[in-house]
């Protein structure tokens, strides 16, 4: 009886041992899986509004985002002020500027804790080319007066005192300790190109105003160091850093109105009179540092920029989980022919399946595909309304703010695809004067662009749609409404826009060759006309791309230089829809139009972003960077005749037929609801199991599932589905996790040499099931050209050189033509990584080399890291070291 009572109390306590370790177990993955998941709920909404003080008492400023802050832009609003005054053209009273900044309250305000204003990123205003800036040299600079007469606003008591004419600098202290003294205009840390500093916020008539400020990280502004982790007692958080607005006002030092108001007035914010007035708001960042273990193996992950948001939110998450997953952009076409040769490469994010490309067939063997995430691309936009003279008065009021809509059809977006403004081809039509009257002329083969608008905001079909452009003035250059910011490379949102311009008859018409009711024609050289277009073939509008055929070059007269300007330096290519994000958001189309002599070699160089008031830049870039940047998108107009915005509610009605097929890309043609948006993408992730092991094989069935589960919970924080994404409906969620169970369990022989998998060896089309696809087959788009058609985009004879008073007409190649394909600067990250472990590879028997913690991810823009270093040996002198 003993023996027996002892048996079952040992028993007991096995069991009670057993669910405590149970529960513990379970407690340690409930937090992992918590950490992972972090639904959006528990985001609170972080809009800030502060109020100002003394002569800006009655002023308000809202922020509308001040927590899990990444490289992104955030909106500043205010009520309550008075409209800004103006000397001549430049900036005098009643306007804003905003900077961002690092450190703890520096105790000179009460009430309001901020940064010290040494410590702010401020004053890269440009030092030449200044005609038409609206600065007065003090306002938009760190430059202060230390004994200034009363009459003169930027009296200072801390610097400058022993300068000449105790005139002095406000010194900027990086965090890591960097000062900069002296020539703080021209400081190597940051230039105008890269601050985000707003020199000049316009308040309107009402008293309100508003600007979008892009806020930086450690990647973009190192000196400010936000985001990085901090470890204080203990305990390490991201770096906070602060931003602060500092109104510039009406009332002089002794705080009596100007005596006169028609000069400038107005000192730099950073002088102790205008700190005394500014207003901080504290921000929190994502941490920068990565969350993945530093050597870990990586599960790698390429393709679709349109997934690029979403996949760089969801690999923090899923680290706790044990699995790191790099992540590499890559033009959807090439990801395909990637994955097509060689399935060990593992997953690809893709709009369309293997095989669908020109001239391409899918590989043998399974293909599983899940939908991923719901997305598209759209048109951003910046623009700031000028009114024309003799606008009516109710224009003249809202002149200098933003406008948050615009309306584009198909034959639009083609217009300025195909730089048929008169104003993309820069210098090929110029005004003759003679006898008081004014005659264009235009260079040999230019005679179709004497009568087209000179840019989008001219022509009569744009201004039917849109009136209020009738009041607005625009200076009409290749930087502004002549063309659309657009990337490198082949991908399937060059192939998505194209297709919905060829799906409008008055877009297809137009570029065949027939003018538009108003007159208008299309650029020869992109006429799908083969009569019409000068290479003698037509360009093909069943494409991935977007070329720059025309072959207009010129010498502008006036630089007394032989430096050819083409099409590429009036219309610069950006690397991916990320950068043209960021670029409209900056308002730099990057023209390049200054000359450098000093340059080696001597080039054009761009001028850096538009002036504040009159900018205006369009880009074609995705849903996510547009959100990221918060960047106005056009109203598309679709099969239904109705124009739509990108929306969580138009991008899944676009969606709504994907559902239930292997691979179905969202034709434009097709979406044909009223509220459906004709641009929607739906990316998927592909994987060949036959070319992976088991291992392998259930990390990217555990992504996937992600992806389909808690992956699809918008929010801000790391494991979210970011802003420009729509979750994925049920039916495609479900469609994802069938898929992902098919990779799991996938049996068959592995070409990856997994012993594990199936013993008696089996073929590699095994079951397919929801989301896969076996054998050759394509989910095909009829008439699709892809890659093969930028070949025949055009090989134009070279024109004959036509010169005349506004420059002399050039050839641009050989061949005549502007690049078409260029490549991405990212397809290299893979290249120049295996280049670098071969010749470390080389080195190491010679140098005693051991392993080091790798891969090596090299930090972008935006908090986005490529990979490009693997796992590799390398010489003692080459290891990192912590």
């Amino acid at each position: 009886m003993k023996t027996s009572a002892t048996n079952r109390l040992y028993r007991l306590r096995r069991i009670t041992l057993r669910l405590g370790a149970g529960a513990v177990i379970g407690a340690l993955l409930g937090a992992v899986a918590a950490q992972a998941a972090q639904p959006a709920a528990a985001v609170a909404d972080s809009t800030v509004t502060v109020s100002g003080r003394g002569e800006f008492k009655d002023m308000r400023f809202t922020v509308s985002q001040t927590t899990h802050l990444t490289n992104q832009a955030v909106s500043v609003s205010w009520t309550g002020g008075r409209s800004t005054a103006f000397a001549g053209a430049l900036f005098n009273t009643d306007f804003v500027q905003i900077m961002q900044c690092w450190g703890d309250d520096d105790g000179t305000v009460k009430g309001n804790p901020g940064p010290s204003r040494t410590q702010c990123q401020y004053g890269a205003s440009p030092t030449t080319n200044r005609g038409g800036w609206p600065g007065n040299a003090y306002d938009d600079t760190r430059s202060v007066t230390y004994s200034a007469d009363p009459s003169n606003y930027g009296q200072d008591d801390s610097y400058g005192a022993g300068g000449a004419f105790g005139q002095g600098e406000v010194p900027f202290k990086s965090v890591d300790g960097t000062v900069v003294t002296k020539n703080t205009q021209n400081n190597p840390l940051f230039n105008y190109i890269t601050t985000n500093e707003v020199d000049f916020a316009r308040t309107s008539s009402d008293g309100t105003g508003q600007e979008f400020f892009e806020v930086q990280t450690a990647n973009e502004a190192p000196h400010l160091g936000c985001g990085v982790p901090v470890t204080k007692a203990g305990v390490t958080t991201p770096r906070s850093c602060w931003l602060v607005i500092v109104p510039q006002g009406h009332l002089d030092l002794d705080g009596q109105p100007y005596a006169d108001r028609t000069q400038v007035n107005a000192g730099s914010p950073v002088s102790s009179t205008n700190w005394r007035n500014r207003v901080a708001i504290k921000l929190g960042f994502n941490s920068v540092a990565s969350n993945c273990a530093l050597g870990a193996d990586e599960r790698a992950t390429t393709g679709s920029e349109l997934a690029a948001d979403a996949m760089t939110s969801w690999q923090a998450a899923l680290c706790p989980t044990g699995t790191v997953y790099g992540y590499t952009e890559m033009g959807e076409p090439d990801a395909r022919a990637r994955l097509s040769r060689d399935g060990e490469t593992g997953l690809a994010f893709t709009t369309r399946a293997l095989g669908d490309d020109p001239g391409t067939t899918a590989p043998d063997g399974l293909t599983a595909y899940a939908p991923v995430a719901l997305s598209g691309a759209v048109i951003g936009f910046t623009i700031e309304r000028r009114a024309k003279a003799g606008a009516p008065e109710p224009t003249q009021k809202i002149s200098g703010t933003k406008v948050q809509s615009i309306s584009l059809t198909p034959r639009l977006v083609a217009k300025l695809l195909t730089e048929s403004y008169r104003g993309s081809v820069w210098g090929s039509v110029v005004t003759r004067s003679s006898g008081g009257t004014s005659t264009p002329e235009a260079a040999k083969g230019y005679q179709w662009a004497v009568s087209n608008p000179a840019g989008l905001v001219t022509d009569p079909e744009f201004l039917s749609l849109n009136p209020e452009f009738a009041n607005l003035s625009v200076a009409e250059t290749p930087a502004t409404d002549t063309d659309l910011i657009t990337t490198l490379g082949h991908s399937d949102t060059a192939r998505t826009v194209w297709k919905w311009i060829a799906s409008d008859k008055d877009a297809r018409n137009f570029l065949s060759g027939v003018p538009d009711q108003w007159g208008m024609h299309v650029n020869p050289y992109f006429s799908t006309s083969a009569d019409v277009n000068p290479t003698g073939l037509a360009f093909e509008l069943a494409r991935d791309d977007f070329p720059k055929s025309d072959p207009w070059c010129l010498i502008p007269a006036e630089t007394g230089v032989a430096g050819k300007q083409c099409m590429t330096d009036f219309h610069p290519y950006v690397d991916d829809m990320h950068a043209g994000a960021l670029s409209t958001r900056r308002a730099d189309t990057l023209w390049k139009s200054y000359w450098d002599a000093l340059a080696v070699p001597p080039a054009y160089k761009s001028v850096g972003p538009q002036i504040v008031g009159s900018r205006f830049v369009i880009s074609i870039t995705d849903a996510a960077s547009a959100a990221r940047y918060s960047l106005q998108s056009a109203r598309l107009r679709n099969a239904a005749g109705k124009f739509t915005a990108p929306t969580v509610t138009t991008l899944t009605t676009a969606a709504a037929d994907t559902a239930g097929d292997t691979v179905h890309p969202v034709d434009p043609a097709g979406a044909k609801a009223k509220d459906a948006y004709p641009l929607a993408q739906l990316v998927y992730g592909a994987v060949r199991p036959a070319a992976l092991t088991a291992g392998a094989r259930k990390d990217y069935a555990r992504l996937l599932n992600y992806a389909a589960g808690s992956g699809q919970t918008t929010g801000s924080d790391p494991g979210d589905l970011p802003p420009g994404y729509a979750p994925l409906p049920t039916a495609l969620r479900t469609q994802a996790r069938q898929a992902a169970t098919v990779i799991a369990n996938w049996k068959g022989q592995s070409s990856a040499g997994d012993p594990t998998d199936d013993p008696a060896g089996g073929g590699g089309g095994s079951s397919g099931g929801a989301g896969t696809s076996a054998g050759t087959g394509s989910s095909g788009v009829a008439g699709a050209s892809g890659v093969g058609s930028t070949g025949k985009s055009g090989s134009p004879a070279p024109s004959a050189a036509a010169s005349f008073g506004g420059g002399a007409a050039v050839e641009t190649t050989a061949n005549g033509i502007t690049p078409g394909d260029p490549s991405s600067s990212l397809r290299y990250a893979i290249p120049i990584g295996a280049a670098l472990g071969a010749a470390a590879a080389i080195g190491a028997p010679f140098a005693g080399g051991s392993r080091i913690q790798l891969p090596l991810r090299l930090p972008l823009p935006g908090g986005r890291r490529v990979t490009v270093l693997p796992r590799l040996t390398l010489p003692r002198r080459l290891r990192l070291r912590p």
